[in-house]
């Protein structure tokens, strides 16, 4: 599959879950969940959603939390990407937390220490 296509077909899939997502009733999901990227393998067989949480200083807990409930409902998400997208056969989901923006949050502390401490 050409470069451009896989990236298209990345952010097209990421649109779709964010949407099922949003949808979902899940107390552990709702709040500040963010997909930051969704990589579909080349054979289309399975896909690494990357989530993250932001959610002050227990945002590791609730991320973790939020994966695992995420883990959960894989095959309702993947069968609704499936009806949605109009493809016969959607790739497996594979959730994992992403800790980029709590990396982020940490270099910014750590920055503000260093204005301080000038």
């Amino acid at each position: 599959m050409p470069q451009s296509k896989h990236g298209r077909l990345n952010e097209d899939m990421k649109r779709m879950v964010v949407a099922i997502i949003g949808e979902m009733k899940d107390p552990r999901v709702q709040g500040f969940l963010t997909v930051t990227r969704v990589e579909v393998t080349q054979d289309l067989s399975s896909a690494k959603v990357h989530v993250s949480v932001l959610d002050g200083p227990r945002s590791a807990e609730a991320t973790a939390e939020a994966v695992a409930a995420l883990k959960r409902a894989a095959g309702h998400i993947r069968g609704e990407v499936s009806r949605r997208m109009h493809i016969r056969k959607a790739p497996e989901f594979i959730f994992l937390a992403d800790g980029g923006a709590a990396y982020a949050a940490h270099i910014n502390e750590m920055i503000e220490e260093l204005k301080d401490n000038e």
